[in-house]
């Protein structure tokens, strides 16, 4: 079994590419909560529906979040009453919404994303990191803004000085899904508020340094693939590039995966852990997500 790290961008891609290759039940995703919050009356946690729609083959690819071929209907009404969102919620992805909002009267949100899972017919486990609320700040030259006015309201342009994000316990299911699993994959996606928060669990660094663990960087030469991973990088001193990545996750990494244009890092990398595998890590088309895939895949031992 093989166990996958997942933020919103960038592992969907490569979860693409692993379902092709290996058997879906064989799959378990351990997916961040950071992010997780109310909007509009309803719970948003657009890490986990993205992984979700993307296992049920129903994501966005264009966008990486939410449903393709969506309506807006309410999305637009709301805007017409002088009730705009923050997120551009589509109709279909509203109603998974509203229904994990219902289902966590009575429930955890693990057990609300597994009946949510059950009933999409994923056979891959999806698992939140953790069942209690999180907070993150991002400090900026501008004040101390919420992660979502940062990413949407503010486009993620203002300077960042800092990531602040509050401790949770992992769900109850996290910590023995990594000792169950064969080797764990640690996805191209944000390593500071995607994949460190998870690293970040009670146990969770422990279990991974028994385990054969794969990173793919989602970094190439000094620059994150998308989104605001090298700003959030440089306000922790890490340093932008593959080399920070690895050293990030030094603990219990035992190989790196990073692509064509930072071979001339293969040196650096080498020692930090003991295997480097070179390949593209752009995944713009279903043969580059395949590829990749088997190329992590095939550096598992």
């Amino acid at each position: 079994m093989i166990t996958v790290l997942s933020g919103g961008t960038g592992t969907p891609k490569l979860l693409q590419g692993i379902k092709e290759l290996i058997p879906h039940e064989d799959i378990s995703i351990i997916v961040n909560t950071l992010e997780n919050d109310y909007f509009a009356g309803v719970y948003v946690s657009a890490d986990i529906d993205t992984v979700l729609y993307t296992m049920a083959d129903m994501i966005n690819d264009e966008t990486w979040y939410g449903v393709k071929g969506d309506t807006f209907t309410t999305h637009e009404r709301l805007e017409e009453l002088n009730c705009p969102e923050l997120l551009r919620i589509g109709d279909i992805d509203r109603a998974t919404k509203i229904q994990k909002t219902l289902l966590m009267k009575t429930h955890t949100l693990e057990e609300a994303v597994e009946i949510q899972a059950k009933n999409m017919g994923i056979k891959s486990k999806v698992i939140p990191m953790s069942n209690e609320n999180s907070e993150i700040k991002i400090v900026t030259d501008i004040g101390e803004l919420e992660f979502h006015d940062f990413l949407i309201k503010h486009q993620s342009e203002p300077e960042v000085l800092d990531v602040v994000f509050s401790e949770v316990k992992p769900a109850e299911k996290v910590i023995e899904t990594i000792e169950n699993s064969d080797a764990v994959i640690i996805g191209p996606s944000n390593p500071i508020t995607s994949i460190l928060p998870i690293l970040s669990l009670d146990g969770v660094k422990d279990a991974l340094k028994d385990k054969y663990v794969v990173a793919v960087s989602p970094i190439i030469g000094n620059d994150s693939v998308s989104g605001p991973a090298s700003k959030f990088m440089k306000a922790l001193d890490i340093e932008v590039s593959s080399v920070g990545v690895a050293e990030l996750y030094s603990d219990f990494l035992d190989a790196i995966v990073i692509d064509n244009k930072d071979e001339n890092l293969k040196f650096s990398l080498g020692k930090i852990i003991n295997k480097v595998i070179i390949t593209n890590t752009i995944m713009n088309s279903s043969d580059a997500k395949i590829n990749l895939a088997k190329n992590v895949l095939d550096g598992i031992v």
